[in-house]
């Protein structure tokens, strides 16, 4: 009797991980996005030397968490209605990624379309 409950207790455990794994590994949400890049806004509005370690640490966050197509499409959204709400360098915003040693696959914006994203 108790290696049977072993056995369905294992098996929901294991069920647990697999339903799990998906959301793990989900791109940010735009919430998640703006509280990430919150350390680059200074930055982002008035630069002056390089870019702060923090910010660049959410640079690299976001790009490890944006793992498919889609996921860099939702991040990039959530960056171009960023964009419309502040007041920002954009040639500073632009650069910021490649200041951080990250490659997005694209320019940050006000104009660019998220559609074309890969």
């Amino acid at each position: 009797m108790a290696s049977s409950m072993l056995v369905k207790v294992t098996c929901l455990a294991m069920i647990c991980l697999v339903l799990g794994i998906p959301l793990a590994s989900a791109a940010p949400s735009c919430p998640a996005v703006q509280q990430t890049l919150t350390t680059c806004l200074l930055y982002a509005t008035n630069p002056h030397g390089p870019p702060p370690e923090p910010c660049c640490n959410g640079i690299k966050t976001l790009h490890g968490q944006s793992q498919t197509p889609l996921d860099r499409r939702d991040v990039c959204g959530c960056l171009k209605s960023m964009m419309t709400n502040l007041k920002l360098n954009l040639p500073a915003v632009a650069t910021l990624p490649k200041e951080c040693g990250v490659d997005l696959g694209y320019v940050i914006s006000p104009d660019m379309d998220c559609s074309k994203v890969n």
